[in-house]
């Protein structure tokens, strides 16, 4: 049974002590119910939440974590973020649950469907989580929270798997495709960040600006501060159809790390994996209707998905050459498409559906378009290599002709000629005399063709001398 307002902020001044308590109102935001919170009014004017655990040992334990979390966000920490974070005042014991006592953060927050694209929320949003990663690992070391490197983050998703597979509720095919996920180094080779280990959309709070729109004031929900993978923070977006690309773009912009190639696809591959954490948990915890809620989602991702791969494409613009190789990588059937939409337990899957099904058109739009390029590459080459010798000297005779009417001597000008030709041409036996013989100077009588291919020969021996020389 919920704890009424009156009853939690009388335990604020165990925390405050001195502090003169006026007002007290709930607090709520449509939460799982594992947190009883309220709002109090102080005589000085200033108002103060307490959040106390709901009977639920996870929920002590992450006001546990928030704690330390915002002890470690020392004023100079606090100074390299652009927005406000909550103020830890103290904690406290109301029965034999945990209570953590902040300050109230001014603001409102936006579900993650309603996310508009464009400057504004999206923009702010994709800056704020820049910022957080852009903070020094060492807030963390010092506080003694949790550091992962890359291979410590992929170990525990592949023991989330396994751990989610055992239960047996999981779709052989989400199965699959989570562990050849696992297995592919690509996927793994990234530079860790401080990271919250989960953000989501109801993590920011924000205050309209006339001019910006809504604007990132303040952000919420800091037990899992540590240092890990970026796209954890990024899974949310999954939920966010509208305002994903725009959020990825500040991000990126924002951020002052390299380039991460595979950081949407982690993205999605962390988003999926929090139905498999909810199935655990409730696994855990013997609950039923947890894991049948959990099993239902799991079914649901699975029965939605357009492909069952997660991996890395590499983008390619460096023109016919990178065209080429991504033909050669490509198999001769239709291309499969990136899957860039991800599910949890807290997004809609027609929202990801949705999503999934434009990162393929974009993706089978690219695979065209470096087809596309391969082929005029490939077709130039049979040009090259197909040029008869009539045409070799078609274009001696044209290039000698004008040279010859400049005053200058004439010279072999051919950009598409094989060097198997010219191998040809310098194993000839011209004599001496043809070469030093301008084609201006033919006898008018002589065959047009037969001119033709004397005036190539002088050319092509003019080549040949100046090379050698």
């Amino acid at each position: 049974m919920a704890r009424s307002p009156f009853t939690l902020v009388a335990a604020v001044t165990a925390a405050l002590p001195g502090a003169e308590v006026v007002g007290a109102r709930p607090l709520t935001s449509g939460g799982d119910g594992r947190f009883d919170s309220a709002v109090a009014t102080l005589a000085d004017g200033r108002e103060i939440v307490i959040r106390v655990s709901a009977g639920e040992e996870d929920a002590a334990h992450e006001l546990a974590e928030e704690s330390l979390a915002l002890r470690a966000l020392t004023a100079g920490a606090r100074e390299m973020l652009p927005f406000q974070v909550p103020a830890y005042l103290g904690e406290v014991r109301v029965g034999d649950d945990r209570g953590l006592v902040t300050d109230l953060m001014p603001g409102f927050q936006i579900e993650a469907a309603d996310v508009p694209s464009g400057r504004g929320a999206a923009v702010s949003m994709g800056g704020a989580i820049a910022a957080v990663h852009g903070l020094p690992t060492s807030v963390v070391r010092a506080a003694g929270l949790t550091v992962r490197d890359a291979a410590g983050v992929r170990d525990e998703v592949r023991q989330l798997i396994d751990r989610a597979a055992a239960t047996g509720r999981v779709p052989v095919r989400l199965t699959t495709r989570w562990r050849n996920a696992v297995e592919d180094d690509d996927l793994w080779r990234f530079e860790t960040t401080v990271t919250l280990a989960g953000v989501q959309a109801l993590s920011f709070l924000f205050e309209d600006d006339p001019k910006d729109g809504p604007q990132v004031t303040g952000m919420i929900g800091w037990n899992g501060l540590t240092v890990g993978d970026p796209a954890e923070d990024l899974g949310w977006l999954s939920g966010a159809p509208d305002a994903a690309a725009d959020v990825h773009r500040a991000y990126a912009a924002a951020s002052s790390r390299a380039a991460d190639d595979a950081l949407q696809v982690r993205a999605r591959l962390h988003a999926e994996l929090e139905y498999a954490r909810w199935l655990v948990h409730g696994t855990d915890m013997r609950l039923p209707d947890v894991v049948d809620d959990a099993a239902a989602l799991l079914e649901s991702l699975s029965d939605g998905l357009r492909s069952d791969d997660l991996r890395v494409i590499a983008s390619y613009t460096g023109g016919v050459d990178s065209a080429l190789d991504v033909l050669d990588r490509t198999p001769d059937t239709t291309s499969v498409a990136v899957d860039t939409s991800m599910q949890t337990d807290a997004y809609r899957p027609e929202d990801l559906w949705l999503e999934e099904e434009a990162a393929a058109d974009a993706d089978a739009s690219d695979q065209s378009d470096a087809a596309d390029a391969a082929d005029a590459a490939e077709g130039d080459a049979r040009t090259a290599s197909g040029t008869t010798a009539a045409q070799a000297d078609t274009a001696a005779l044209s290039d000698a002709g004008a040279r010859s009417d400049a005053g200058e001597p004439a010279a072999w000008d051919a950009p598409t000629q094989d060097l198997a030709e010219v191998g040809l041409v310098r194993g000839s036996t011209h004599g001496s005399d043809t070469e030093s013989a301008p084609v201006a100077e033919q006898p008018s009588d002589i065959d047009s063709a037969e001119e033709a291919q004397r005036a190539a020969r002088a050319a092509l021996q003019r080549w040949t001398s100046s090379d050698s020389e």
